[in-house]
């Protein structure tokens, strides 16, 4: 097995080197993603073989690595879930890739390079290959979001991600350092063997949750990812959304559940869980004030994102406080929604690639009735936006319904810090999870329902054969997904055990999911068959009790002049806008957390001029974390420039000194 999973790493690395002379050939995109789709594929079967029949048990090295050895591959059941995941949505992101037409030829050989990073990371059993994988991963998307370096926006997206992608490498190199100088090695069983505890382990705990939370998007290190999103190909986009920010989290995962050990105290997840109630909250806010699509979902996956943390949050605390069947119960929440977002952010982000493809734009404003038009996109962004919503009984309702579970479980934990904590989580993710339904409404409502709103958009088109397939396949996955949560949670036991350290059976069975003590259950089979049976009948009633055929009629105007004769179902500018939807909970929330404002100009008396209305909203990380960054830097550089005017005899003193500063600092460590 893992000979093979070698392999398919080699066919992503080498389908990225002929991608550079095929990239000039007019089939040469259709090659490469074809190839990665296979690829991709093979993954997620080796993934889905390792979770049924028990991964490897042996570790292959690899013709290279560091100095002092060979870098060290495996397969175990967290790289495998994660490989799973990764498998499942490259392949409907290489499907789309290959409906959508070919793209510039410079962004071709990146493409397979950013799955073999991603690949390369989950199947590391050092921390010398996952940190190399982590940073391939990091370098090929950056190229993917610098492809249309044309545009300014563009350019200055592209620029800071790569900042937050260097500041996560920067962090995770010292924290497996540091575990590793305490371990005397750097693959993960002699890590194991050898967990941190005092200052050392706080230290770890720091840096990874910033180097981790800096690449998923974090808050308060999220300023990256609304703007790196709509910068990106759709289809990478959403590989970066469903797929590389949960490597992020599952580097989080291993180094915090895994290589630290059991033995941590239950404060550990308090971090995690108040930066995750932060994310959320933040995430599920600013997606509401949104008006470009793919802006919009990448704030949804900030809040989703910050679900998940909160179930690392709650494993880390439950096992520490040796609960375990809570420790399990909030792992088996992050597991499943982490899966499941990836599947159906995947969905949203292709859908949204679609609309623009067929309408020309991805501004909510200049939408409209695209459900006409393009019926099939319409259906599967339906069930997206649905298990986004966390609607049951999709796929999104039940990683959140465990994470709820396990939020009300938190006064069990004997301590009163951590009980308040767990009470302000548990009605900080109850309102982001409403909010999160609030902005999916928004956005299939703007962009699908109602009329035109534009020229382009009402000529809009349906997308060819492979794209709709492409959006139907995680469709597909979404709805069977949420049907059978339970297989998925007994899928996922081996990770479980990994995780909380602790032999407990999972919470869930074929056809239900339960809570530690099976106080309660979620059925999503009986719950489809009684939404089913509760549509049914009302659709009988309607038409039982409906005096006639149905009619149609203009468009209730607001009661403004009737509309004219070329709209005879009424004038688009009366149907509300992204901006008016938004305006209740910016005026409610956005004032103290989005620092939003809304200015009008009222012309005077006989001034014919238009009265003037606008809106807007700033993330609290410009000011807070950006503004100081960007002054730091400025007066770095001023620093910096000062070398220049240095003489001979101060740069060879400047030289000396650093040097007897690190022989000091090594003689330091060598003292330990």
């Amino acid at each position: 097995m893992l000979t093979a999973l070698a392999l398919g790493i080699t066919v992503l690395v080498m389908l990225a080197i002929a991608a550079v002379p095929l990239g000039r050939h007019s089939h040469g995109g259709a090659i490469i993603h074809g190839g990665c789709l296979l690829a991709t594929l093979f993954l997620a079967g080796l993934a889905l073989a390792a979770l049924l029949a028990g991964p490897p048990e042996t570790v292959m090295a690899l013709p290279f690595g560091p100095p002092w050895g060979p870098a060290l591959l495996a397969l175990d059941g967290l790289s495998a879930w994660f490989l799973l995941l990764l498998g499942l949505i490259g392949a409907a992101a290489s499907l789309y890739a290959i409906g959508a037409g070919p793209g510039p030829a410079r962004a071709l050989p990146p493409y397979p390079l950013f799955l073999a990073g991603m690949a390369l990371t989950l199947a590391a059993a050092d921390a010398f290959l996952l940190l190399l994988g982590f940073e391939l991963m990091s370098l090929a998307s950056w190229a993917l979001v610098a492809q249309d370096h044309r545009e300014a926006e563009n350019r200055a997206a592209a620029r800071l991600y790569l900042i937050f992608a260097l500041l996560a490498g920067a962090c995770l190199v010292p924290a497996f350092g540091l575990l590793a100088g305490q371990a005397g090695g750097l693959d993960f069983a002699t890590l194991r063997a050898a967990p941190p505890d005092g200052w050392l382990a706080g230290a770890v705990l720091a840096l990874g949750l910033v180097g981790a939370g800096a690449k998923a998007g974090l808050v308060p290190l999220h300023a990256w990812l609304p703007l790196a999103h709509p910068a990106a190909p759709s289809h990478v986009s959403a590989l970066m959304s469903g797929a590389m920010t949960k490597i992020a989290l599952y580097v989080l995962a291993r180094l915090l559940l895994d290589l630290c050990g059991p033995a941590q105290p239950s404060w550990w997840g308090v971090p995690l869980l108040a930066v995750g109630a932060a994310s959320a909250l933040l995430g599920a806010l600013r997606a509401n004030m949104e008006d470009d699509i793919k802006t919009l979902l990448a704030c949804s996956t900030i809040e989703n994102l910050g679900f998940i943390t909160m179930a690392l949050g709650l494993a880390l605390a439950f096992r520490g406080a040796d609960l375990g069947p809570l420790a399990v119960l909030a792992a088996a929440a992050a597991l499943l929604h982490a899966l499941n977002h990836g599947v159906f952010k995947t969905l949203l982000f292709l859908a949204a690639g679609a609309i623009t493809h067929g309408a020309g734009s991805r501004r909510l404003d200049r939408l409209g009735g695209l459900i006409h038009v393009m019926p099939v996109t319409a259906l599967a962004a339906l069930v997206g936006v649905a298990a986004a919503a966390s609607l049951p009984p999709l796929s999104g309702f039940a990683g959140e319904w465990l994470l709820l579970q396990a939020l009300l479980a938190g006064w069990k934990v004997a301590d009163i810090a951590f009980q308040v904590v767990a009470a302000a989580a548990t009605a900080l993710a109850a309102m982001a999870a409403a909010l999160a339904a609030a902005a999916m409404v928004r956005l299939y409502g703007l962009v699908f329902l109602g009329r035109p709103r534009s020229p382009r958009g009402a000529g809009a088109r349906e997308v060819t054969a492979i794209e709709r397939w492409s959006l139907l396949l995680p469709a597909g996955l979404t709805v069977l997904f949420g049907l059978f949560p339970g297989l998925l949670v007994q899928l996922a036991a081996p990770v479980l055990q990994l995780l909380t350290s602790a032999a407990v059976r999972p919470p869930a069975s074929v056809l239900a999911l339960t809570t530690a003590e099976g106080a309660s259950a979620y059925y999503p089979l009986a719950v489809a068959l009684l939404l089913g049976l509760a549509l049914a009948a009302l659709v009988l009633l309607v038409r039982r009790r409906s005096p006639g055929a149905t009619q149609r009629g203009p468009v209730w105007n607001c009661g403004f002049i009737d509309p004219p004769a070329h709209l005879p179902f009424g004038d688009p500018l009366t149907q509300p806008t992204a901006g008016g939807i938004a305006q209740p909970l910016r005026r409610m929330l956005g004032g103290a957390l989005l620092a939003a404002r809304e200015q009008v100009e009222m012309p005077s008396p006989g001034d014919p001029r238009p009265a003037r209305y606008e809106a807007s909203f700033r993330d609290p990380s410009e000011p807070l974390l950006l503004a100081p960054l960007a002054r730091l830097r400025d007066d770095i550089t001023t620093q910096a420039e000062r070398l220049r005017a240095f003489t001979i005899r101060r740069n060879l003193s400047l030289g000396f000194g650093l040097l007897v500063g690190l022989l000091v600092l090594l003689a330091w460590l060598e003292a330990r």
